[in-house]
């Protein structure tokens, strides 16, 4: 008996959408149906073939035809709580999210991926290590053994977290950055790409550097 891939809206039409609409197309986990951005720019066209529909206004006529999973597509530099807001939305209108792992992610059948999680290409997350809902390991991105990423957390393009650190809800480890093991990184906190963090980094709380330093707020 085939089981027929779900059918899924993307939240977000910018770069992060095209990624991860590239990798449903390459890998057939599910159908994306349609975009959803607020932006009347982009309206009307579409990202690989899949159309750019409206707003958040949408979704139930999408709903009523039978649509009933989504992808946040939208990406995060700093602030991640657009995206939370986005991902609680749509929960909810009813929606339910998906967890995407790209065909070329590396994920341990050991660790545990919350609901929405996306594993971008050549992404590693390592046995023991436990994901909260909507968390990012983007492009190239390391989650060593047994770290923890609360809810709507971050780790940009080839970051590097080594053995149980922690990440807090909606906190954002910036490209190319490495964290010592055993280190917390608090909710909301920032690191700065190309970051070296060798202590723990307060809630909310912005550092860079090599050593990494407070760099100020968000």
């Amino acid at each position: 008996m085939t089981t027929q891939a779900p059918r899924c809206l993307i939240l977000g039409g910018g770069g992060h959408a095209r990624v991860l609409i590239d990798g449903l197309l390459a890998s057939g986990a599910a159908v994306p149906v349609a975009v959803l951005d607020p932006d009347s720019a982009k309206q009307g066209g579409d990202i690989f073939g899949v159309p750019v529909q409206g707003g958040d206004e949408d979704i139930p006529a999408l709903l009523a035809q039978g649509v009933r999973h989504f992808l946040v597509g939208l990406g995060g530099v700093r602030d991640n709580r657009p995206r939370a807001r986005l991902f609680e939305m749509a929960l909810a209108a009813g929606l339910s999210p998906l967890t995407f792992r790209h065909p070329r992610a590396v994920c341990s059948s050991r660790a545990q991926v919350g609901q929405g999680c996306q594993l971008l290409p050549l992404s590693v997350v390592n046995a023991g290590a436990r994901l909260g809902q909507n968390v990012i390991v983007n492009t190239a991105a390391v989650v060593e053994h047994d770290c923890q990423l609360d809810d709507h957390a971050h780790v940009a393009t080839g970051a590097r977290l080594c053995s149980t650190v922690r990440v807090g809800r909606g906190a954002h480890v910036g490209a190319g950055a490495t964290v010592k093991q055993l280190v917390s990184i608090g909710q909301g906190a920032v690191v700065a790409a190309g970051a070296v963090v060798i202590n723990d980094v307060a809630a909310g709380a912005v550092v860079g550097g090599v050593p990494a330093r407070p760099l100020g707020k968000p």
